[in-house]
C-alpha cells in the first residue's frame, strides 16, 4: 500500500488485519487492553491519553493483534474528541472483523479534574 494513502485518515482501517478464528462454532469472549492510547484534542491542540478496551466475540475471525497496535497508533497524531474516536474504532473494528458481538471502551486519564470513559456496544443498544 503507498505510504500516502496509510497517512490519509480514512484509511486507517486497512492497517487492521485478521486471522481465522480457531473455534468458530463456540462462542467465547476475547479481551484486549490496549492502555498507551494517544490522540489529540481537536479544540486545544494537547495530547490526550486514555486507554481502549476490545471486548469480543468472533465469528470467523479475529483481529491480529501487531496489526491492532499498529492501527491505533495512528491515531496519535488526529485531532479528534473522545466520543469520535470511540466510534470510529468501532466503526473500523466492525468492518474488518465482523465479530458476533463488541463493545469498544475508551477511558481517558483525567484533566481539569475530570476523567470520561466512552462506551460503543455492537449490536446496538436501543434508545427508550
Amino acid at each position: 500500500m503507498e505510504k500516502s494513502k496509510l497517512s490519509d485518515s480514512n484509511h486507517f482501517r486497512e492497517l487492521l488485519e485478521v486471522f481465522e478464528n480457531p473455534s468458530p462454532t463456540r462462542n467465547f469472549t476475547i479481551q484486549h487492553h490496549c492502555p498507551e492510547f494517544t490522540s489529540v484534542c481537536p479544540k486545544t491542540g494537547q495530547p490526550d491519553y486514555g486507554t481502549i478496551i476490545f471486548t469480543y466475540v468472533p465469528d470467523e475471525l479475529c483481529v491480529e493483534l501487531k496489526s491492532l497496535k499498529m492501527y491505533l497508533q495512528r491515531f496519535r497524531n488526529e485531532g479528534i474528541f473522545y466520543e469520535a474516536v470511540t466510534n470510529r474504532i468501532m466503526d473500523d473494528f466492525l468492518a474488518v472483523v465482523k465479530p458476533r458481538q463488541a463493545t469498544v471502551e475508551s477511558r481517558w486519564t483525567p484533566r481539569g479534574g475530570l476523567n470520561s470513559n466512552i462506551i460503543v456496544q455492537y449490536p446496538d443498544v436501543p434508545l427508550g
